[in-house]
């Protein structure tokens, strides 16, 4: 680890995403867009688009735990003290280097995965005979939907700022899977 850590900070090539990873990513974008900006709201495709965000959740939570080293969980999980430590690097102007998510990074992919799969709960239950039509679960499954676009909003930014400040293209690693210098 300390290896990988060192060549991130010398701006060193660093293999950290795998294909899994990757592909749940993008997949996940497309899902998003697509249900926010294309397809008609509770109609067939938008909420069949919604069970695969669900599914594809599902499946990198299952990921996290048996996936590569910086898919799991255990690599990247943000504890108070790594925030804390995280957030104070950023504050004073000496960003850490981070092999896999940053703590940060991390506690903002887990608020996504959990409106995602919020989403496809609420998406579910409205089309179920006990809630069919109640206005307050409509409600809020449209204020997650906005909360998770202006989330995603802030992780892209985020990704474009902190490629900036820490000298690595976090965009192109998400395609490529690897860190690189910027």
């Amino acid at each position: 680890m300390k290896t990988a850590v060192q060549a991130v900070m010398q701006g060193r090539p660093v293999p950290v995403w795998d294909r899994f990873v990757r592909v749940f990513h993008w997949s996940l974008v497309a899902c998003v867009l697509l249900n926010q900006f294309v397809l008609e709201e509770g109609e067939a495709p938008h909420r069949w688009v919604g069970y695969v965000a669900a599914a594809l959740v599902v499946a990198r939570v299952a990921w996290g735990f048996v996936g590569s080293r910086h898919a799991r969980f255990s690599d990247f999980f943000p504890t108070p003290a790594r925030l804390r430590d995280h957030a104070a690097a950023l504050l004073h102007g000496r960003p850490l280097a981070y092999v896999g998510h940053s703590p940060l990074g991390a506690l903002m992919m887990l608020a996504l995965m959990a409106l995602v799969l919020a989403l496809g709960l609420t998406g579910w239950l409205q089309g179920t005979d006990l809630f069919w039509g109640e206005e307050w679960l409509e409600a809020l499954h449209e204020g997650m939907a906005g909360t998770l676009v202006g989330l995603a909003g802030l992780h892209a930014l985020a990704a474009i700022v902190l490629s900036r400040l820490e000298g690595v293209d976090l965009v192109r690693a998400m395609l490529t899977g690897v860190k690189r210098p910027r």
